[in-house]
């Protein structure tokens, strides 16, 4: 954070870029030493008196951060670079800058390599300029870093004079020091804004002390009033518990399903023993007992009697007999009373 870091912008102008003998410069002047502007006629850098400023100590300190990358930077077509986050086109390399030094002359971009197909076109003076891109002090036109650069047939393009802001391509070589604007961490300290940044960082330790202070007052209070145990459980008997709760329902679970098959038992054998039910529905009446007890006995109570106790079904009949061929009048008294068609008597009778 830097409570005086300048507005800056970007900007861009062209110097004519000679080849001599058919072959392209590996180095030449970016940018001059003094007040400079465009030459194009527009008067760039508007309102900046005297133009964009670079003197040596400042193109040392440019150069300096230039080369403190480990990649060279890129030489592309008529600043496409810049455009191609807004009209989708590729901006494909020309060249790459690998160093920039501060000479008597000027800033200059050295160690240059060159495509071939951008080495042709400059022998040939397809293209006769370079633009360099970089970022100035808005209030003192002092240069602050280059870019990249381009290869253009213009002294100067439109639209790259006085940026309100840099592209995502420019803004990940050129990072602004301000990461929060020193008037909202001011009014959010709750200091005027001509406070300065020692201000600023003094309040911000007495807010970390203050806060230090709260934190060690709470775990001293926590610390002063140790928990009742009356309220509270070792997690060792509260797993024993639980497992002995768990127990207890399986075991209960399991004395009621006995309960219930006695029970269910009980009424099926009083039933049978009273005529009330045959072989052939006992089966039947089991299952029923089974899944609702209560209906097993309804029924109990309010069936007839159908079979004489003591006697048989079939009346003495052996099995496969001729007395089977057609139901008996016991038969027809259970069907009657269960509801049951004939074919339904007859596969109860078979299942039992």
């Amino acid at each position: 954070m830097k409570s005086n870091a300048a507005p800056f912008a970007v900007a861009a102008l062209s110097v004519e870029l000679a080849a001599a003998g058919n072959v392209p410069p590996r180095e030449f002047r970016l940018l001059p030493y003094g007040r400079f502007k465009a030459a194009d006629g527009s008067g760039r850098p508007f309102g900046i008196e005297g133009g964009w400023k670079l003197d040596k100590a400042r193109a040392v300190a440019v150069a300096t951060a230039f080369n403190a990358r480990s990649d060279a930077r890129v030489i592309d077509y008529e600043h496409q670079t810049l455009h191609a986050e807004t009209n989708g086109k590729p901006a494909p390399a020309a060249g790459w800058a690998g160093k920039l030094e501060a000479r008597d002359a000027g800033l200059w971009a050295v160690d240059v390599e060159w495509t071939a197909a951008a080495a042709a076109m400059i022998a040939a003076r397809e293209y006769r300029y370079v633009s360099p891109v970089f970022t100035h002090d808005k209030r003192t036109g002092e240069v602050l870093a280059v870019l990249h650069a381009a290869l253009t047939n213009y002294a100067g393009l439109d639209g790259l004079t006085d940026l309100a802001a840099l592209s995502a391509f420019a803004a990940k070589f050129f990072q602004p020091q301000e990461e929060m604007p020193m008037k909202a961490l001011l009014a959010a300290l709750g200091l005027p804004e001509t406070a300065t940044e020692a201000e600023a960082l003094a309040a911000l330790a007495g807010l970390k002390s203050a806060h230090q202070g709260e934190l060690v007052a709470l775990k001293g209070a926590h610390l002063a009033t140790p928990p009742d145990p009356a309220k509270y459980i070792e997690v060792a008997a509260l797993t024993a518990v639980q497992g002995d709760l768990s127990a207890a329902r399986t075991e209960l679970a399991a004395l009621r399903a006995e309960k219930g098959s006695a029970e269910v038992d009980a009424v099926v054998t009083a039933a049978l023993a009273a005529g009330k039910l045959t072989p052939a529905t006992e089966t039947w009446a089991r299952n029923l007992g089974k899944s609702d007890l209560a209906a097993l006995k309804a029924y109990v109570e309010a069936a007839p009697v159908v079979v004489k106790p003591g006697a048989t079904q079939t009346g003495g009949a052996g099995q496969g007999g001729a007395g089977n061929s057609q139901p008996s009048a016991v038969d027809v008294a259970v069907m009657k009373a269960l509801g049951l068609s004939a074919e339904q008597f007859a596969v109860g009778k078979q299942e039992a």
